[in-house]
């Protein structure tokens, strides 16, 4: 029986340094029609379109049926030239356990959860070059909540796989990764890598936080260790 892993992106996989911010202030620029300064934005754990609604609700603009589309491919587009601007990374662990699982444990699959949409997703983790490590993914919708992008996840795993939920787990770097992953009935592992402290995640009763993705032995062990 397959592990299935249901990665978030920002915060959990890598770190941007927030570059995309730069993005997302090009667009809303673009929408008002002058410079807009988004550095105080706060994004965590929230989905693409839902960081659109807010700017758009900054800038008392109406989220209608096109501006707040049109405002999110803007941001897409400029989100690959953006990137080089901040000091962004793969986080720590990260890689380790990506490749170890790719070349020693053909048992674990890895897949993304993420409030990204598909293009965001795969300009920062083509930029961070970490792509090619997942078999797919579910991404953010206009409509879409955390859990309605999780529901979807499960839907693609099992139709490719045969699983058991006590061996799907959804890792994240906030309370929202953690409540979508829970709707869905996985084992949600909250990693203190992101804005949230293992305190601050420990209070909405993940299966187990962590400080940090640690090295690939160590982390298949708390895996395989469910209970």
């Amino acid at each position: 029986m397959k592990i299935v892993l249901l990665w978030d992106i920002d915060g959990t996989l890598l770190t941007t340094g927030r570059a995309g911010i730069f993005a997302w202030e090009k667009a809303a620029g673009e929408v008002a029609g002058y410079p807009v300064n988004l550095q105080g934005l706060q994004t965590a754990g929230l989905t693409d379109f839902a960081v659109g609604k807010a700017i758009l609700d900054y800038l008392e603009l109406p989220a209608s049926s096109d501006v707040l589309p049109r405002m999110v491919n803007s941001y897409e587009a400029h989100l690959p030239g953006v990137l080089p601007l901040r000091e962004g990374r793969v986080l720590g662990g990260v890689l380790e356990v990506l490749q170890y699982c790719r070349t020693r444990r053909p048992d674990v699959d890895s897949y993304l959860l993420t409030g990204n949409t598909a293009a965001g997703a795969h300009a920062k983790l083509t930029y961070y070059g970490i792509a090619d490590y997942f078999l797919g993914g579910s991404f953010a919708r206009e409509t879409e909540t955390r859990v309605d992008i999780a529901q979807r996840a499960l839907e693609e795993v099992t139709d490719q796989a045969v699983i058991s939920l006590d061996r799907l787990f959804v890792i994240g770097d906030t309370p929202h990764d953690v409540t979508c992953g829970k709707a869905i009935g996985a084992k949600t592992v909250a990693v203190a890598t992101g804005e949230f402290t293992e305190h601050e995640l420990r209070e909405h009763d993940p299966w187990r936080t962590i400080d940090s993705v640690p090295d690939p032995e160590s982390f298949l062990v708390i895996l395989e260790g469910a209970d």
